[in-house]
């Protein structure tokens, strides 16, 4: 009787959980609490509201007729160029990132190199709406530095041979100033991730450097490489500053239509905006929920 009466309280004391670990749960809340209002605010409410207003006229009532007007030659138009240029930018940027984050990783240069990469990726990845289009206008443009140069000193007019800022190849050039740096943040884990030992066993086994990129180094890489280029292709998609600032209305792409459609004075029509938004919101969500799953899959891949 003894012996169970002085188990009991042991017994209890292990049970019972401490104060300090009862609170623990509700300081991790507190903590995370500005990210989730921040959420709420910025991303639930907001797309609720798109999805609400999608489908009301202008007087609140239920209608699909801003949907059935997204397949207009003019809005399906606006949408096929933007996903090109879209494709294009992600394209080549997921291209020259890689190729630049393997020359600074596993390239063997100085290493001063790859901070220096890495400090101004973060920077360049950043630096987007009316400065990046300022930029690119004042370096470009008709009367751009870039532009006058090859005048004066090659002889070569740069818009005579079909250029143009203000075109769909302009705004894709534009694009790749942000696209290719965030390429280079994103990739860098991954090209990290490629051991020597690989490379050393290809070669001891009589391979050569191309088939140790066919065979295992682009096997490795590709679920990030097209994770990568999916958010590549979803951040320029929803990309609508630098587009606006640079180009005006002279480039019909879904984002500044999007834009005419809710602030203009002449195609002001509020609710049909909000169903173009719905459709980018339909189309980036897409994009990014590819490159999640691709990312899970590629940290898999890597344990």
């Amino acid at each position: 009787m003894s012996a169970s009466s002085e188990s009991m309280p042991t017994l209890s004391s292990r049970t019972a959980s401490p104060p300090s670990a009862a609170r623990a749960p509700l300081l991790s809340w507190l903590g995370v609490a500005p990210f989730l209002i921040f959420a709420l605010l910025f991303l639930i409410l907001p797309t609720g509201m798109l999805m609400v207003g999608a489908f009301q006229d202008a007087q609140g009532h239920f209608t699909l007729n801003n949907i059935v007007r997204l397949f207009d030659d003019n809005i399906l138009g606006a949408y096929q160029i933007s996903l090109q240029i879209s494709a294009a930018s992600a394209i080549l940027g997921t291209l020259l990132g890689l190729l630049l984050a393997l020359a600074a990783i596993r390239g063997g240069l100085p290493a001063w190199i790859r901070p220096t990469l890495t400090t101004f990726s973060g920077v360049a990845s950043n630096f987007a709406g009316i400065p990046l289009a300022f930029a690119f206008l004042s370096t470009l443009g008709r009367m751009g530095l870039v532009t006058m140069l090859l005048r004066k000193y090659l002889d070569f007019d740069l818009y005579a041979s079909g250029f143009s800022i203000l075109s769909f190849a302009g705004l894709t050039l534009t694009y790749l100033y942000f696209q290719v740096p965030l390429m280079v943040l994103i990739i860098a884990p991954a090209v990290e991730g490629l051991k020597d030992e690989w490379r050393e066993a290809c070669e001891s086994l009589g391979g050569s450097g191309l088939a140790y990129w066919r065979h295992i180094a682009l096997p490795v890489l590709w679920p990030s490489l097209v994770g990568a280029a999916l958010l590549l292709f979803a951040n320029a998609f929803g990309a609508v500053a630098t587009a606006y600032a640079l180009t005006g209305s002279s480039l019909n792409i879904v984002t500044i239509l999007l834009y005419a459609q809710i602030h203009g004075d002449v195609l002001h029509d509020q609710n049909l905006g909000y169903a173009l938004a719905l459709g980018m919101v339909l189309i980036t969500g897409s994009a990014n929920a590819g490159y999640i799953w691709l990312r899970k899959r590629s940290q898999r891949e890597a344990a």
